[in-house]
């Protein structure tokens, strides 16, 4: 038996390992089943490339569970160690490592450093065990070893009499880590980490029914028998081609990811590059609606099948972490407790790789299937404007696919839609004006004064919208936005004709005055002269200053102070309008009064304005009028 002291100059590194590697302690068991399973593959490449006289068969990594004696073993049956490997990988390269990397980081925060770069893995094992052992046997024609250490520098190293290729660990579990010792715990981190690792991980035994012979019996019993119970897929969706999977096999990926999902995704994007980086991965589009408030955090991150966060943020696109599914690379700069990203130029390659991928394949849908991509607009549009808003590369690409549908239910592109309303919705100046509502029952009036005169109306009705326009316009100088119930319409799309008031510049000022006595101050009033049909109290709200308050309130970090402005409304009387003329030429104040809020009142009711005190008083005033 050898035994020694581990030559670091720390005089229990443990402790240390503990505080400055990882902020998780479930994690040792990540780490531990990782090890196992980089030790077969390894032995899978050696026999491949003839280093290794000896048969793979089909190897799996076993976990079990002794309770009673406080212990969990972490069984594989790859390359395994001979006692010099043992001293080697174990004392030294490890140890001369954490003492590297507790010099380094011995002032910083936890969770530091490139994970590969110390080889620790296997020291999350004293998160939670006070004794650590290792039963190895080299598949090279040696003894096997046993390796001993209570967490002190002090090892022992002692051959063993195990004769299967392998290695078992074997952790004496501490008193303040007992909960590992049970199997529901056990089994919810093998799910939750190694649910795809590529080599099958055994966790018990499960009873399984044969199926009933066809010439059995009627009163045959079906026979049962205890197997292995796999808790992982070793060969998930995408670590597959393209080529291979079906939509079915998506959809089953997708169930596979999310069991308690029962909504179908819309459609998916496999990702797959090995130049000049390695990804593969699949994402899936959600319905999502116009909610921002999703629950982020939904794509899954793997190292080599090995799962590492959730958080990806950094390698995919902010706009896209509101998608779900997963990642894979192996190029990713972790650290050194595999938990979180390292600043890296190559996570911004990988993230704008990802970007381009999605742009791609949003085009591609978008040309092979228009109608069905229309039809999931709705549903996905809020991640498109997001990230229009947010990354130029997306938003230099966007222009193929994004989709501007009207109030009618017809959608169309920017392009598209610049050649269809040139003729007709091109002002005296020359610029194109765009007509949107954000709202289709609470502008109706509005919306119909425009088809009336022939004009198209686009439904926007995202919460980001207003930072969107204001973004197409200042890359589109020849064209603005603007919502069809931010003036009358006249107004909204000048043309050189202008309608003669029935009214002289002297009764205009009269009725100006009369109406300011009785009016709010909120409402600023304009008079205009407009078709004698129209209606004669229009209300609006300045298209720049409902805008700049809607940027304010979804993002504009209190733009200019305008989240705590008061709104403010126009208040557009038809000077052509019966009501205007009655208005003017009633001497009794009373009535003049009563015929302006009733008018006023209105017109609030039509851009649903009218509330509480204001709404009861209007309807008891308007069954006084019918009595």
């Amino acid at each position: 038996m050898t035994t020694g002291k581990i030559n670091v100059s720390v005089e229990n590194i443990f402790p240390l390992i503990k505080k400055f590697l990882y902020s998780d302690h479930e994690i040792f068991l990540r780490e531990l089943v990782s090890n196992g399973t980089d030790a077969t593959l390894k032995l899978k490449h050696l026999i491949s490339i003839g280093e290794a006289k000896v048969e793979y068969g089909d190897p799996i990594i076993e976990i079990k569970v002794d309770k009673e004696g406080k212990k969990i073993h972490i069984i594989d049956q790859g390359l395994g160690m001979t006692a010099d490997e043992v001293e080697k990988y174990i004392n030294q390269v490890a140890f001369s490592g954490a003492e590297e990397f507790l010099d380094k980081y011995k002032d910083s925060a936890k969770d530091s450093g490139i994970i590969g770069h110390f080889g620790l893995g296997f020291y999350s094992a004293f998160m939670v065990a006070e004794k650590v052992e290792i039963i190895t046997k080299s598949y090279k024609d040696e003894p096997a070893a046993h390796w001993t250490c209570d967490g002190s520098p002090e090892f022992t190293l002692e051959p063993a009499d195990k004769t299967s290729r392998g290695t078992e660990i074997i952790l004496h579990i501490a008193e303040d880590s007992l909960e590992f010792l049970e199997d529901s715990k056990i089994h919810g981190l093998l799910n939750k980490y190694n649910k795809f690792m590529p080599i099958p991980i055994k966790f018990g035994t499960k009873t399984e029914t044969l199926p009933k012979p066809e010439d059995a019996p009627e009163d045959y019993v079906n026979e049962t028998v205890e197997t292995d119970n796999i808790i992982n897929n070793p060969n998930p969706a995408w670590t597959k081609q393209p080529s291979e999977l079906s939509d079915a096999d998506y959809k089953n990926f997708y169930r596979e990811l999310y069991p308690m999902q029962f909504e179908e995704p819309l459609f998916n994007i496999h990702l797959n590059v090995d130049y000049p980086f390695n990804l593969t991965g699949i994402l899936y589009f959600p319905k999502l609606g116009s909610d921002m408030q999703i629950q982020k955090d939904k794509i899954q991150l793997y190292q080599n099948q090995v799962y590492v966060t959730d958080n990806v943020e950094g390698i995919v696109p902010e706009f896209l972490t509101m998608l779900k599914g997963v990642i894979d690379s192996p190029d990713i700069p972790l650290n050194v407790s595999r938990s979180g990203l390292q600043a890296d130029g190559a996570v911004k390659k990988i993230s704008n790789y990802i970007t381009r991928k999605v742009a791609d394949k949003l085009k591609a849908l978008f040309n092979e299937n228009r109608a069905d991509f229309e039809q999931k607009w709705n549903d996905i549009k809020i991640v498109l404007e997001y990230g229009m808003l947010s990354e130029d590369k997306f938003y230099e690409k966007a222009g193929g696919f994004v989709l501007y549908p009207t109030v009618d239910d017809t959608y169309f592109t920017l392009e598209e839609l610049k050649e269809k309303l040139k003729e007709n919705q091109t002002d005296k100046d020359g610029k194109l004006v765009i007509l949107y509502a954000g709202n289709k029952d609470a502008q109706h009036s509005y919306i119909q004064t425009a088809k009336g005169k022939g004009y198209e109306v686009l439904l926007l009705d995202s919460p980001i919208i207003s930072h969107l326009i204001q973004k197409i316009e200042g890359d589109n100088k020849d064209l603005t936005f603007v919502r069809v119930d931010s003036d009358h319409i006249d107004n909204l799309i000048k043309k050189d004709e202008n309608t003669i008031s029935k009214l002289s510049d002297e009764e205009k000022e009269t009725l100006k005055t009369s109406l300011e006595s009785y009016i709010p101050k909120a409402y600023s009033v304009q008079l205009e002269a407009m078709d004698s049909q129209a209606a004669p109290f229009i209300i609006t709200q300045p298209e720049f200053m409902r805008r700049m308050k809607e940027m304010s309130q979804s993002g504009g970090g209190g733009m200019f102070g305008m989240d705590n402005m008061p709104e403010m409304y126009n208040l557009v009387v038809n000077t052509n309008s019966d009501l205007a003329s009655n208005i003017l030429n009633t001497e009794d104040k009373s009535t003049q009064e009563n015929l302006v809020k009733q008018a006023l009142d209105l017109a609030k009711l039509s851009q649903n304005l009218l509330k509480g005190e204001e709404l009861t008083a209007f309807v008891k005033r308007s069954f006084d009028l019918i009595k």
